[in-house]
């Protein structure tokens, strides 16, 4: 074995979170087996995974790939399915006299074609009782997802495809494949329960203690212990920040729903349904559907909670099974490096499972440990500018699961009140006084504090009906014709990706047998990007 002099890092606790932290530093920075930091996870056997949800945003593609995870194996072992962006049915009004309203927030970006014109402001200027819905008109995703159909074909390697996409996936098992992966780099894994953690006369962590492998040290500490925080919170005592003034969310009730044709249609995005005091979530993993019922309390009781989400799966034909509740505090901490601790995933913080932040708060706390990673000197020496930035990712975030509260017009209780301005953010009401005249844009945001691009705001906004007054452009937009040409190349290659395509049950089975196979493209799908 190498001798390593690097600084030593410990893990405490599993999950996606704690192993996905082990991989991605294992493989940025080395292990004690090849000179790296001698990199150990030990997670309680006695202590089960938090899964609140199982959607996935499009950057997981990056961690994967740099991971250099084969793309067919980590689906195979995760149940996973391709996600392309997430379905919001009844978020807009109240259901009435059976009507009901929904719109779709695709990961594709609004085309833009070599013409490199700008549709949105077209379309805003369009008859607002014959154009098509937002997403349809300026991407042609939505087409492919409401058939059915995969984002890419079995000949298109790891992590490549003609559509942005993103997975649904076992969350258990997802970890399982991440620790795989960094056992076989080297991190060393311990099955021990956490017992004390006694500080420094500085108030940094000594020691961690466990009644299994008694002291343990090392230089950085990383809590990936959940909701307890037993580092962060409970031991080092950092502050929370709690969020319940502006997403009133707190729990969760899940069940597991068996297909009634295991070999039938394949969802590929997030059904998201509103309901009288929160929303479901429905997932197709391959071989069954997540669902859960996200509410907050003070606006209904958990007895009609779980009437709700068993109303909502026997629609489907189906029947819920047994049912799992979650509470959860919305909120962050807003120091979460704290001397020679840094805390990733639930310890960190926690929203809320809409929109799928909670795996891409993990992606974005890992990157920034691997650039900051202390190789010498202080070992908190990038915590202030870590600290800053996560808590500016965090509201951010909050902002944008905000919006899509602020702009319902359900007259619920609960949704009124998400309505009231005194709950939005006010960074969030200036820019929404702004997108009044005119759309949302790149400009708007600062990159690194962002996680969602400035189109996605834009597929809320338009989604939901927003009303952004756009007339007096007219005289200054020139190029209508041209504008009509991309909107019918759009709605041209929607039909033919519906063609060229395969559908996403026929594409999971495929890949789960045989894995991608290479081989080169000849389709005008393929030539459209």
């Amino acid at each position: 074995m190498i001798h390593s002099t690097a600084r030593d890092v410990l893990i405490i606790g599993g999950g996606a979170a704690g192993w996905m932290t082990a991989a991605y530093l294992a493989k940025h920075l080395g292990t004690d087996r090849n000179g790296g930091p001698k990199i150990t996870v030990m997670e309680s056997a006695e202590i089960g995974i938090i899964g609140v949800g199982e959607g996935t945003f499009p950057t997981i593609r990056n961690i994967l790939r740099a991971l250099g995870i084969d793309e067919a194996e980590f689906m195979r072992e995760s149940h996973a399915t391709f996600k392309q962006g997430i379905r919001f049915d009844d978020w807009e009004v109240t259901p009435s006299d059976g009507r009901h309203s929904h719109y779709f927030h695709p990961f594709e970006s609004p085309y833009w074609s070599r013409e490199e014109l700008n549709l949105v402001p077209y379309w805003l200027l369009q008859d607002k009782a014959t154009r098509l819905p937002f997403a349809e008109a300026v991407t042609f995703q939505k087409k492919v997802a409401d058939a059915k159909m995969a984002p890419k074909r079995i000949h298109q390697g790891n992590y490549q495809g003609p559509l942005n996409y993103a997975y649904h996936f076992d969350a258990h098992r997802f970890a399982g494949v991440l620790a795989k992966y960094a056992k076989g780099l080297g991190v060393h894994h311990l099955t021990g329960t956490l017992s004390d953690v006694p500080l420094t006369a500085d108030g940094a962590i000594d020691c961690v203690v466990s009644k299994e492998h008694g002291e343990m040290r090392a230089d950085l500490y990383v809590d990936c212990t959940g909701f307890r925080a037993e580092l962060i919170g409970k031991a080092l005592k950092a502050p929370f920040k709690p969020i319940d003034d502006i997403l009133f969310t707190d729990r969760a009730i899940t069940t597991q729903v068996p297909y009634t044709q295991p070999d039938g249609p394949l969802e590929s995005y997030t059904i998201s349904t509103a309901h009288e005091a929160g929303w479901t979530w429905d997932i197709a993993l391959s071989n069954r559907r997540g669902i859960g019922y996200v509410y907050a309390s003070s606006y209904t009781s958990d007895e009609r909670a779980e009437e709700v989400l068993r109303a909502y799966v026997a629609k489907s034909g189906s029947e819920a099974g047994e049912t799992r509740r979650i509470s959860f505090e919305a909120g962050y901490r807003t120091q979460q490096w704290v001397k020679n601790c840094v805390a990733v995933g639930l310890s960190a913080g926690f929203l809320e499972p809409l929109e799928s932040t909670g795996m891409v708060l993990i992606e974005s706390a890992v990157n920034k440990i691997v650039e900051f990673f202390p190789y010498h000197g202080p070992i908190d020496a990038s915590a202030a500018i870590f600290n800053d930035l996560m808590v500016r990712r965090y509201d951010t975030i909050i902002g944008f699961i905000k919006l899509h509260y602020a702009l319902s017009k359900r007259t619920e209780p609960f949704w009124v009140d998400n309505a009231r301005p005194d709950s939005i953010p006010q960074h969030l009401r200036d820019l929404l006084d702004i997108w009044k005249h005119r759309p949302p844009s790149r400009f708007d945001f600062v990159l690194d504090h962002e996680s969602f691009a400035f189109f996605s705001y834009q597929y809320i906004l338009y989604g939901m009906n927003f009303d952004t007054r756009f007339d007096a452009a007219r005289g200054s937009l020139q190029q209508q014709a041209l504008a009509d040409q991309l909107f019918a190349r759009i709605a041209h290659f929607g039909e033919q990706a519906q063609k060229d395509l395969v559908t996403h049950r026929h594409l999971i089975n495929a890949v789960y047998k045989n894995g991608f196979v290479e081989r080169p493209p000849a389709s005008p799908l393929a030539m459209a990007k």
